[in-house]
């Protein structure tokens, strides 16, 4: 496969030196080339409202251009309280608006949770792929990829350690068959 495929990275954690940042400038660095993977920054997107679907802030319009432009989709989600963060939430919805209009649909996507905690962001990782459906966002079933103890899978520098370096290197190579397939 020649064609080169153009993936969006939506990281929840807004935190600099989260560890789903990492998780997913790991994925970015582990890519086959046929994936461009592109961290599409939500931090600055507005909460959204439903009064801006007629006369949209260029924050959402950048976006939803943004991921509309994409082959596909990669979600790196903490979990906040047995759910996605807010920041995620909102910018599944910026896109999934206005009705009849999402920039979602019809995507490849995947979706990995990393905590410090034993589930490994299992809660947010199942509400977001709840909401992905919804959205017509065919996401990959397996392998699903929860990360618990994940600051553990980089060492003091922030490198990826060898265990968390072959967890990720299956899950990218894994989407990377799911993009190729679709």
């Amino acid at each position: 496969m020649n064609d080169i495929k153009n993936i969006a990275v939506i990281v929840g954690s807004l935190r600099k030196d989260s560890i789903n940042r990492k998780v997913a400038q790991a994925l970015i660095d582990m890519a086959p080339a046929f994936l461009n993977l592109e961290i599409v920054e939500i931090g600055h997107l507005p909460l959204y409202n439903q009064d801006f679907d007629a006369d949209s802030p260029a924050a959402y319009i950048e976006f939803r251009e943004k991921i509309a432009s994409m082959d596909g989709v990669l979600f790196a989600t903490p979990e906040h309280n047995r759910s996605m963060p807010a920041a995620m939430k909102n910018a599944i919805d910026i896109g999934s608006r206005p009705y009849s209009k999402s920039i979602w649909n019809a995507k490849p996507g995947a979706v990995i949770s990393a905590s410090p905690s034993l589930q490994g962001g299992f809660g947010a990782n199942h509400h977001l792929r709840q909401s992905l459906m919804c959205l017509n966002v065919y996401c990959m079933a397996n392998p699903e990829t929860y990360l618990s103890q994940a600051d553990k899978l980089f060492d003091p520098a922030g490198e990826v350690t060898e265990t968390g370096r072959a967890l990720l290197k299956l899950f990218i190579d894994r989407y990377a068959e799911w993009v190729r397939n679709w």
